[in-house]
């Protein structure tokens, strides 16, 4: 049988890839902390389901102080996702849950990996590392210059994986995330604050113009890179994971609209510190090695996700 362990798991991502790897039938052991980043209720709702599942094995532990070694023993797939995000709450004194949560648990994690026998540690890693980059789409040769705190360590953390992986052996495979959304999405990300306040009539802040431009990736489409890089080659271990198409802000907020049926109210806020203001990136690298294509267009995708947003509100009324 194989065992595979999630951290993060009840987060968005981690709950999507537990389940698939449930279905899959791994034994799972699913690990989360529940910051307070955003409420714990909302989490265990994203978990319930699959803790349903005799299989799973679910573990509330802090990575910076658990026994790693008894969480990990015998896995043969170790997931990292845990992490602070967040790009506009990462500067000043938050600065030290980053650097904590997102580079110090993954050293602790690798640390623990040393001389098992696991064979791959697949890693979330993010766009932000590439900041405001001069040619665009990215590659996975494109100088990183993020803008923000959290760039600055969702990149440490990387260079600690591919370090662990050339020093000790550690095999890794590090998923560089563009832009993910779709149902149980952040209530912080774009997609489901705009969907949501579709949802109640609410106003929407929109920081600067709107002209920025994302490369949005559908969750399907991230589980699915998990997936194929558990098989990922040891001398390719970084891997752009993209939709491989760019829309502005004002772009999603017009294609909400038309999907929702509803015209949102919009507040202009002056621009954040740490966006960059363009992201595309380019995925021949996990096309070619790992076999992902992207296969859910914008649209079916916000279609998805803003039916998961009714279902969800109706079902807090009826309560």
């Amino acid at each position: 049988m194989t065992r595979s362990v999630v951290t993060g798991a009840a987060g968005f991502v981690g709950s999507h890839l537990v389940e698939r790897l449930l279905a899959l039938g791994h034994d799972v052991t699913a690990i989360d902390c529940f910051t307070d980043y955003y409420e714990r209720a909302r989490k265990e709702r994203n978990i319930a389901e699959a803790r349903t599942n005799a299989r799973l094995r679910f573990v509330e532990a802090d990575l910076l102080t658990t026994d790693l070694g008894a969480l990990l023993a015998d896995a043969d797939y170790v997931f990292h996702l845990a992490g602070q995000a967040g790009v506009r709450p990462s500067w000043g004194k938050s600065f030290q849950t980053y650097i904590d949560c997102n580079i110090g648990v993954t050293q602790r994690l690798l640390e623990a990996l040393k001389g098992t026998s696991i064979r791959k540690l697949v890693f979330a890693s993010s766009s932000s590392i590439y900041g405001n980059a001069k040619e665009l789409p990215v590659t996975e040769a494109t100088l990183p210059q993020p803008v923000s705190p959290y760039g600055v360590t969702k990149l440490a953390a990387e260079h600690l994986c591919l370090l662990y992986a050339q020093v000790f052996g550690v095999p890794v495979a590090a998923l560089r995330y563009f832009t993910v959304y779709g149902p149980r999405q952040r209530p912080d990300m774009a997609t489901q604050r705009f969907l949501t306040a579709a949802a109640g009539g609410d106003a929407i802040a929109v920081y600067g113009d709107g002209e920025q431009t994302r490369d949005f990736t559908y969750i399907g489409d991230i589980v699915e890179a998990h997936v194929l890089a558990m098989a990922a080659p040891a001398d390719e271990r970084v891997f752009n994971v993209c939709g491989g198409a760019k829309i502005s802000l004002n772009g999603l907020i017009e294609l909400i609209e038309d999907v929702t049926g509803r015209r949102l109210r919009i507040e202009r806020e002056p621009a954040a510190r740490g966006d960059a203001r363009h992201t595309l990136g380019d995925h021949s690298l996990a096309t070619r090695v790992l076999g992902y294509q992207p296969g859910t267009s914008l649209r079916d995708g916000i279609e998805s996700q803003w039916r998961q947003v009714r279902d969800t509100l109706a079902a807090a009324v009826a309560e």
